[in-house]
């Protein structure tokens, strides 16, 4: 296969916490997040077109709220018109579904990107449990859980990249094992050069990134599984070397970090062992002067090149 040109990717991954009426202490309700979140997303994305962003735990009308905003006309308004010329061509897209009902019941863990720049490709939701065509909770779970998987070729170079994003469970550690065993499985089948969709021909050994709330630290099961030497990919941190910048813990809470529990790194970016090179990563500080929490989760924020 012809090779691609060095295509520059900045990859945003955050569990923005879901809108919540019974807020923690600490913890302000969406529409006091979500402001300071668009502001995030906005500034992180301003001058890499070929940006993707990746959420978890994001219920149906805060994926509203979030797209409604971005496709803005006029962002320096906090309150635009949602929808002033119906007939445009909106900046922001995405896919995904809720997990309880694979429609809008549940949370989403979506993949949003301009459609201006990628094409998507091929769309693919997997529940992560012994039924993956289906809604269902897998093992010891407490909730139902997915994988959200599109294929997106780059308009201009034709570039075609797989974008994963999934939120494992905060309680089950054998939900955890075999989810992260079944992400594996789908990567090395998409990742692989028997791959094939209508879209485009089989042979193509495409590039590949994986974004999550894995609700598991670097020692435990899913992190091992999908960053050990069998994996197809690997921690992106451990690509970056010197080039990182920000915070390395990810959860902390509603609370200050020093006054709080022990804070955690739970939140990754994963690329596959071939076609990706690291420029930098981040990890983002989710609270600043104002004292208000964009949410319990700090976002990663990764610089790469792909191609060549």
């Amino acid at each position: 296969m012809k090779s691609s040109p060095n295509l520059p990717i900045r990859i945003l991954t955050h569990n923005i916490r879901y809108a919540t009426t019974s807020p923690f202490p600490g913890e302000e309700l969406w529409p006091i997040r979500l402001p300071r979140l668009l502001n995030e997303l906005r500034y992180t994305t301003l001058y890499n077109p070929e940006a993707f962003i990746c959420l978890q735990e994001v219920l149906h009308p805060q994926l509203l709220d979030i797209l409604t905003n971005l496709n803005a006309n006029n962002t320096s308004n906090p309150n635009p018109n949602p929808n002033p010329n119906p007939e445009a061509p909106q900046e922001w897209s995405y896919i995904g579904v809720a997990r309880d009902d694979g429609h809008q019941a549940g949370e989403y863990s979506p993949v949003l990107y301009r459609p201006a720049v990628w094409s998507l490709l091929h769309f693919r939701t997997v529940w992560l449990s012994p039924t993956p065509d289906v809604p269902s909770k897998g093992w010891d779970a407490a909730s139902i859980r997915l994988l959200t998987i599109g294929v997106f070729k780059h308009r201009a170079s034709k570039q075609q990249v797989v974008a994963l994003n999934t939120h494992l469970d905060d309680q089950g550690s054998v939900s955890r094992l075999r989810g992260a065993e079944m992400i594996v499985a789908e990567i090395e089948r998409l990742a692989g050069p028997s791959f094939s969709s209508p879209a485009f021909s089989a042979g193509t050994t495409l590039p590949v990134f994986l974004a999550g709330d894995l609700n598991s630290e670097p020692a435990q099961e899913a992190y091992e599984v999908l960053n050990g030497a069998a994996s197809p990919v690997q921690d992106a941190l451990g690509l970056a070397g010197g080039r990182v910048y920000g915070h390395g813990n990810t959860f902390t809470g509603f609370v200050p970090e020093e006054e709080g529990e022990a804070a955690k790194r739970i939140d990754f970016l994963f690329v596959g062992r071939e076609g990706w090179r690291v420029r930098g990563l981040a990890g983002l500080e989710s609270r600043f002067e104002d004292g208000v929490f964009v949410s319990d989760h700090r976002a990663v924020v990764g610089d790469f090149v792909v191609g060549g």
